[in-house]
């Protein structure tokens, strides 16, 4: 923990050590590093130093175990004035051990194939601290009254429509059709391509206790009720609930208190109108249905696949409201934007290829009409790279998934040359990313836009399927950085996931939760939104530090990462990048256990 972290780096200092020493730090990745992967430390200094060498060393005995000159530098990144890449991939043996190069000591990590184990599960906690309707968490329920529909052209204004249940987008209480429904299918996504990675510890209400059925699949299942709740018929589908009139301070959500009409019970429930909407002075963009009513048929289409096995009556539906879905999302092509109400902050996606992409393939996986290949073949070629990579910023969730995981479904059942095709569209992308990231120390070539985790998790994912698809390993030290980064190698030295790794290491701890702030109630398992240009920061209204900058040494004009409840940009984890990095952390452990 950080606390103890300090008390070391004051018994450190008091032992006599020179500027040099603590002017350079060296970052790694905590959880460890399996023994046949890519393993490499960055040293960044703010002084100008030459390294040409570094020792690793057994951390119980402190004897050199190897010595390394495999030493790339990377100059200039953030605070630091020089920096250099440390590779030790060669070393495989397991243990643990710690770097020292230039009188620099790194922290101790493990080599060893279980470092990853149990991570994948243990991200499922947060999805369910941030269900809606029953909360496991807090033993308690909440929003049952939701909810009143609103913009529906033929119900008036207030009609009541049960839509209990569902996950809480972030730390408020909105909740949004585009980001669910990408959660439900990485979760899904996730069991299905790494079933050995997923324990059975929880109930279906998200209370502790076994009952047969993996725990991942429980979280899909509840998230794919509320689905069908927002889907009502087969020309009914609703985006989202509530607006950031949620906005009103920090509260639990049992404890809710906004009332957002005075005689209309629950939350406003905003229909799939295809047309501008925002209730009082800010508006957003829509120009059509396509990219929600993509989503919702992707959804249910892996459901239908996935879920089939452990519930077979519940997914008899499943397919035909796929297909719904799908024709829907025809009728008026165009994006379905969130909805802002008393502020200009909104989901702001502009494409919609890669949602009817991956509804079309799915589609064509479950049916085997040609009809929806060739279709999902013309979406792809319509938006061949998910346009945030290789941009240097783009608009909140502009372009949404960040991972077009229609390539990779149409690519599975795509004959030799649409698969050339296709995989083609993944590598443009990655050297996009790969260009950008090339002459730092930490490799990272994605935006730091708000929510920049997302996209190093979106970009890690589709680096994975990339490699499965082709055998092509080219980006696989890319890949091996970004998941460095997430974990510790990156400029502030500490992981972006809530209590990971377990027991020791840094990781947030006043991430920008009600739950924590109110009560000390960790978030733990979220995936918190990650780094910011110093620009963004300094332009977001209504952001106030609370404590002092544990980080402040390695913040910069560049980029900044702050772990303060004060700080919604960079420290608040959310629902959707969380369920999105189920499938990687999955991936890394399964992988172990199909050797």
């Amino acid at each position: 923990m950080r606390h103890l972290a300090l008390l070391f780096v004051i018994a450190f200092l008091s032992l006599g050590c020179s500027k040099e020493e603590h002017q350079s730090w060296i970052r790694i990745n905590q959880m460890g590093y399996q023994p046949n992967t890519i393993k490499v430390a960055v040293i960044g200094s703010k002084d100008n130093i030459t390294v040409k060498e570094f020792t690793l060393h057994n951390s119980k005995t402190d004897a050199i175990v190897a010595s390394f000159n495999s030493v790339e530098a990377k100059g200039r990144f953030g605070p630091f004035k020089t920096s250099y890449r440390l590779d030790f991939s060669d070393f495989n043996e397991a243990g643990s051990y710690y770097i020292m190069a230039k009188n620099t000591k790194s922290p101790v990590f493990r080599i060893d194939d279980n470092v990853y184990d149990g991570t994948a599960d243990f991200l499922l906690k947060y999805m369910r601290q941030q269900r809606c309707g029953f909360n496991p968490y807090l033993k308690d329920s909440c929003h049952v009254d939701d909810g009143f529909i609103i913009y529906h052209p033929e119900k008036p204004d207030g009609s009541y429509i049960d839509v209990a249940g569902g996950w809480h987008d972030a730390t408020d209480y909105l909740q949004y059709t585009a980001t669910s429904a990408n959660a439900i299918y990485q979760l899904l996504y996730a069991y299905r391509e790494n079933p050995e990675a997923f324990g059975d510890t929880h109930q279906a209400n998200g209370l502790k206790g076994s009952n047969g059925i993996p725990d991942v699949i429980d979280e899909a299942k509840f998230g794919m009720d509320w689905l069908i709740k927002m889907n009502p018929s087969s020309t009914e589908f609703y985006n989202q609930i509530a607006d950031d009139r949620d906005h009103a301070g920090y509260r639990l959500p049992n404890k809710d208190s906004v009332v957002y009409h005075p005689e209309f019970k629950g939350r406003p429930v905003y229909f799939v109108s295809g047309e501008i909407q925002g209730l009082f002075k800010n508006k957003n963009r829509t120009t059509g249905v396509s990219s929600t009513a993509g989503k919702f048929a992707s959804s249910f289409g892996i459901g239908a696949e996935v879920l089939a096995p452990f519930f077979p009556e519940y997914t008899e539906k499943l397919t035909q409201k796929a297909k719904d879905a799908y024709a829907f999302g025809n009728t008026k092509p165009g994006t379905m934007q969130t909805a802002p109400a008393t502020s200009p902050y909104f989901y702001e996606e502009d494409n919609w290829y890669d949602d009817m992409e991956l509804a079309a393939a799915t589609l064509y996986k479950l049916t085997n009409d040609k009809t929806y290949y060739s279709e999902a073949l013309n979406y792809a070629s319509s938006e061949k790279v998910t346009p945030w990579m290789g941009q240097d910023t783009a608009k909140h969730y502009q372009y949404y998934p960040f991972y077009n995981a229609g390539h990779n479904e149409l690519a599975l059942i795509a004959n030799t040359d649409d698969k050339k095709t296709v995989t083609d569209y993944y590598k443009f992308g990655l050297e996009a990313v790969a260009q950008r990231g090339k002459d730092n120390p930490f490799l990272i070539g994605v935006p730091f836009i708000w929510c920049s985790n997302n996209l190093v998790t979106a970009t890690l994912t589709q680096a994975k399927a990339y490699r499965e698809l082709t055998g092509d390993d080219t980006y696989l030290e890319m890949e091996a950085a970004l998941r460095d980064w997430l974990f510790g190698c990156n400029p502030w030295g500490t992981s972006m996931i809530v209590g990971l790794p377990e027991g020791y290491g840094d990781s947030p701890i006043y991430p920008h939760s009600s739950l924590n702030h109110l009560h000390g109630y960790q978030t733990d398992g979220g995936l918190v939104d990650g780094p910011v240009y110093g620009s963004i920061y300094n332009n977001l209204k209504g952001l106030q530090l609370l404590n002092a900058d544990p980080y402040a040494d390695f913040q910069s004009d560049f980029v900044v990462y702050h772990d303060d409840v004060g700080d919604y940009s960079t420290n608040e984890p959310t629902m959707d990048g969380t369920a999105c990095l189920v499938f990687y952390l999955a991936s890394l452990e399964a992988d172990v256990k199909k050797k």
